[in-house]
């Protein structure tokens, strides 16, 4: 079958052309891999919306257009807590390609942006008006809609938002595995807390058990080594070409224990 490429001036037209059934292009990191290989195939979409790019700081949020790449992440002072994320995607060529929306449905063990956003609680808007919790979105990706930007709210200081990757080949290889944590203190105790890990399931996820102990604790050695006990509670590593189920269910509640013993 043919490729039949289509582009839009706004991404309601091209809500309305995808009805039609066919596959959203947005940096194409993962569409294009698929055209190359002969498995996407049909209708391609794709909108040049200038609101896709468009980052906007609104209170205590940001607003990220989907079609906003990894590079404008980076170029952002309002997003400077997101900037070791951006800079552990890929290299500077993947970098520039890559958008916000199309981290969300990137395939395992990609979607490290993904795990970010699910830690810090973010909202997908989609271009129908509705807003989703990022981390719905990570249950079913089957059928994915089509968002217009990402509203993410701002870590209250320095010390609430962590990130690590875990990977083979420095510094842009493919993660073993990822953790985001968002660990907001009132009066030196740990509030709403939020464990996010990236390839230790067929999606982006959080910890139950890991958040289950750090909540309402403050963040001594003693709590830090019975999250990392709880880590891999309720997730499911799989098996792959980088490593084996066994090995991350192994080092997850290493290396989150690391990281807690940085942000503590």
């Amino acid at each position: 079958m043919a490729v039949q490429v289509q582009t839009h001036a706004s991404l309601s037209a091209a809500q309305q052309a995808l009805g039609q059934g066919g596959t959203y292009l947005a940096g194409g990191t993962i569409v294009m891999r698929g055209v190359n290989a002969g498995a996407v195939q049909g209708l391609i979409v794709r909108a040049t919306d200038p609101a896709l790019r468009s980052i906007t700081a609104t209170g205590d949020s940001v607003r990220i257009g989907a079609g906003a790449t990894m590079t404008d992440i980076l170029a952002s002072r309002d997003l400077d807590f997101l900037h070791p994320v951006a800079r552990a995607i890929g290299g500077p060529q993947v970098r520039a390609m890559a958008t916000v929306g199309g981290n969300l449905f990137a395939p395992h063990p990609y979607g490290d942006f993904a795990v970010a956003l699910i830690a810090l609680g973010a909202r997908a808007l989609l271009v129908q008006g509705s807003a989703r919790p990022v981390e719905d979105l990570m249950r079913d990706r089957t059928r994915p809609p089509l968002i217009a930007a990402i509203e993410v709210p701002r870590p209250r200081d320095a010390r609430a938002f962590g990130w690590l990757k875990v990977s083979r080949i420095k510094p842009k290889g493919v993660s073993v595995l990822s953790i985001a944590l968002h660990l907001p203190r009132d009066g030196g105790r740990l509030r709403d807390v939020r464990v996010a890990f990236g390839a230790m399931g067929p999606n982006p996820l959080r910890s139950a058990g890991a958040e289950r102990v750090l909540e309402g604790q403050s963040l001594d050695a003693a709590v830090i080594a019975r999250a990392a006990q709880s880590a891999c509670e309720g997730l499911d590593p799989p098996t792959d070409a980088l490593a084996s189920s066994w090995y991350r269910r192994e080092v997850a509640g290493v290396h989150l224990g690391r990281l807690l013993e940085r942000m503590a």
